[in-house]
C-alpha cells in the first residue's frame, strides 16, 4: 500500500503558530499592516510568497524554516522530552495525601457560612427597627 504524501499547507501552519502565541488575527493583521480577512485568506493559502512569509515570521517571532517546518507532532516531542518540574507539586498532584480530615473542614465552612448568615440577619433586623 502507497502512502500519499500531502502536500505541506502553510497557512494552516502559521493559523497554529499564531493560536499558540495567544495572538488573534486582527493582531497579527495590524502589525502586518493588512486586514483581518487578508490574514484569514492567508491562513487557508497551500502557499505564500517568501517575502510575506518572512514578514509574518518575524511578527509572530518565529523564523521563516520554523514555519516551514512546524507540526503539532514536533512540539508535542519538544515539551515532553523538555518538560521538568523543580518542584514536587507534579507529584503530590498525582499522589494527594492531605495531613487534614477533609469532613473538619466541611464543618468549619459550614460553621463559617452559618456566622455570616446570622450577622447579615442581625444586620437586616436593625435596619428593619430603624423604619
Amino acid at each position: 500500500m502507497e502512502t500519499v504524501e500531502r502536500p505541506s499547507h502553510i497557512g494552516r501552519k502559521i493559523g497554529r503558530i499564531r493560536e499558540l502565541r495567544g495572538m488573534k488575527q486582527e493582531t497579527l493583521a495590524e502589525e502586518l499592516g493588512i486586514s483581518q480577512q487578508a490574514v484569514s485568506k492567508i491562513e487557508q493559502s497551500e502557499t505564500i510568497e517568501n517575502d510575506k512569509l518572512e514578514k509574518i515570521a518575524t511578527v509572530l517571532g518565529v523564523s521563516k524554516e520554523g514555519i516551514e517546518n512546524f507540526s503539532d507532532e514536533n512540539i508535542l516531542n519538544i515539551i515532553s522530552n523538555t518538560f521538568t518540574s523543580n518542584d514536587s507539586s507534579t507529584i503530590n498532584a498525582i499522589n494527594v495525601q492531605p495531613n487534614f480530615n477533609p469532613l473538619d473542614k466541611v464543618v468549619e465552612l459550614y460553621e463559617r457560612l452559618l456566622k455570616a448568615e446570622q450577622e447579615k440577619n442581625a444586620y437586616l433586623e436593625k435596619l428593619m427597627k430603624e423604619k
